[in-house]
């Protein structure tokens, strides 16, 4: 229904008039050639439209249609292994339809609506529902089950109708009477606005770590299942190998990657690459449980808004039904930038650095929809999205207001540093910058599932990286020569830490990921090394070069080369540490 005149064209921003029925955040079709749009602000009659695709030829006078919708997502089977643009158009079937390039105004489905999906009542006739329950199951992939729920806009009623059988998503698999006796139709698909987060019951407090692989996040700075952790560091630093590792590795159910104004030729390695990956926990391919939105920084600026909220509706929606969802965004600072963009172009007030004023709120309103939730409906669910969203400070300057506004809604603080990567040293995280404010929730699961010394370990391994950086302005004015022997110890100790533990290489087949147990066993030896010789190291006449060249030590810098199944072989180095060290001891006599 054509509704408005376009009187003013300013890059992805149109102007309008005649709009005095429209709505805010509403969806419009801009010019003859149907340009997806959304309003974003209204007025009297007077819209501004942020248009999501390529506004070229567009001109005074063109119409704007109507649609009465607000931007939503199609939820349902066969969103897991799709490759989709910013605004959830398939790109594979843009390809079949347009060929290399998105032709503008293209409006593909995004769900394959004529696919029949084998469906599996879960409910009966005549049970009691409201909004979140599931009544069946559907085998979206070989890993995960699809459960269809009651929308969330039924708050109670009785099931009248179920069927088991082969279905599309627009065929009603159950009819629902709501408590005004009304009759609804479930289908396998529900559509969701992007802007609006969907219901739970109630947030809890998390206590089990998304277990990464990656020893210094892990061990270092753990990050929970529902947990909000950021990345930020400089150009090359390693921000996207990072989260594309996250995503390869993590144990979260399903992934959804969002690659958010990321260039080209990165957001190209990471779609040919993931249809090629196996999941490591399964052996199956890893885009079975995986969905991929890929808005590169050539695509319209306006579409990167909208890419970070279809990935988080997608993400709450697989958390509903029950599973752990892990969000990666790289990166939320191209997101920041279409905001300042389209703010400039709306003539809004600037606030620090011309970002619009609003930056912090809404970058916490994003943040925010991560959390460990018990879900909707009287099944008693619990579910999770972790949000891990990669942040790019111009110049690595980490006082810029996007990394200072997501630094205050996030818990975990994974800052990368420019020099660690220079020196080859991978993931370059800064285990003097970073943080986590989740140790405490973690700290028994640790006991329980690894080892009751993980923590105190971990403790005393970051003590002792904290003392190295004072010795090292030392070393750096007088030479290692003016050290005492328990301060040459602790530097010999971090540089293990460094060099054996937190150093990984992402490309290594072994080395790449880490089980938790195998990371306690490393850092156990390491340790080890440290409490035992920590004991003789005050003896007169103790060698410290002699000490180097015990065999021992070269033993507990390959262990990390042991397969994730030889863990009794850390048990055994440890207590050859042990020994070989005591040994060592009895050659000096006792503390001068």
């Amino acid at each position: 229904m054509k509704q408005g005149i376009i009187t003013k064209v300013s890059g992805p921003l149109v102007i309008a008039n005649g709009m005095k029925s429209a709505k805010m955040y509403e969806v419009v079709k801009v010019s003859d050639e149907k340009l997806m749009g959304e309003i974003i602000e209204l007025r009297g009659d007077e819209a501004s439209i942020q248009v999501y695709e390529e506004t070229t030829g567009i001109g005074p006078g063109d119409p704007v249609y109507a649609t009465g919708e607000t931007m939503v997502v199609d939820l349902g089977p066969g969103l897991l292994t799709s490759i989709y643009d910013g605004i959830q158009r398939p790109l594979e079937l843009i390809e079949k339809e347009a060929g290399a390039f998105i032709t503008r105004g293209i409006d593909v489905p995004a769900l394959d609506h004529s696919k029949k999906w084998d469906f599996k009542a879960t409910a009966n006739k005549g049970d009691e529902v409201s909004g979140g329950d599931i009544i069946g199951e559907v085998d979206e992939t070989t890993l995960i089950t699809h459960r269809i729920m009651i929308p969330a806009d039924i708050e109670n009623g009785t099931i009248e109708e179920i069927k088991n059988g082969s279905f599309t998503l627009d065929d009603t698999v159950a009819i629902v009477k709501d408590e005004d006796g009304k009759n609804h139709e479930i289908k396998m698909s529900q559509k969701w606005s992007i802007r609006r987060p969907r219901p739970f019951k109630n947030k809890k407090v998390p206590n089990e770590p998304l277990v990464t692989g990656t020893r210094i996040l892990d061990t270092m700075f753990p990050i929970v299942k529902g947990g909000a952790g950021c990345i930020p560091g400089p150009f090359g630093a390693g921000k996207t190998v990072t989260q594309q590792s996250l995503a390869k590795f993590c144990d979260a159910q399903v992934i959804v990657y969002i690659g958010c104004g990321e260039r080209g030729n990165e957001m190209t390695d990471v779609l040919m690459e993931f249809p090629e990956l196996e999941d490591p926990n399964t052996k199956e391919p890893l885009m079975k449980r995986t969905i991929l939105i890929a808005n590169t920084s050539n695509m319209p600026v306006a579409a990167r808004e909208a890419s970070v909220y279809t990935g988080i509706t997608i993400a709450e929606y697989y958390r509903d039904m029950g599973y752990n969802v892990a969000l990666m965004a790289d990166s939320t600072s191209r997101w920041a930038e279409a905001l300042r963009e389209m703010s400039g172009r709306l003539e809004e007030m600037p606030g620090e650095e011309g970002y619009p004023a609003y930056l912090g709120s809404k970058t916490a309103e994003f943040y925010e929809r991560a959390g460990y939730v018990e879900c909707s409906g009287s099944q008693g669910r619990l579910g999770s999205v972790t949000v891990i969203g990669a942040v790019s400070p111009p110049g690595g300057d980490l006082s810029e207001p996007v990394t200072q506004n997501t630094l205050r809604v996030t818990k975990v603080f994974w800052g990368l540093d420019a020099k660690l990567a220079y020196k080859r040293h991978f993931p370059a995280i800064n285990w003097l910058n970073s943080y986590s404010l989740y140790l405490d929730n973690v700290a028994d699961y640790w006991k329980k599932e690894v080892d009751e010394k993980y923590g105190e370990y971990r403790a005393q391994a970051m003590s002792l990286l904290q003392q190295e950086a004072k010795l090292e302005e030392i070393v750096r004015l007088v030479g290692t020569d003016a050290l005492s022997p328990k301060e040459r110890l602790v530097l010999e100790t971090t540089k293990s830490i460094r060099e054996d533990f937190l150093f990984q290489n992402a490309f290594d087949y072994v080395d790449a990921y880490t089980p938790l147990k195998k990371q306690f066993g490393i850092l156990k030896c390491i340790m080890a090394v440290f409490h035992e010789t920590n004991k003789i190291v005050d003896k007169e006449g103790f060698d410290f070069e002699e000490f180097l060249k015990l065999p021992v030590l070269e033993k507990v810098v390959k262990c990390k080369d042991f397969s994730h199944e030889e863990l009794e072989k850390y048990e055994e180095l440890e207590k050859e540490v042990t020994s070989s060290i005591s040994e060592f001891g009895t050659k000096f006599s006792s503390e001068s």
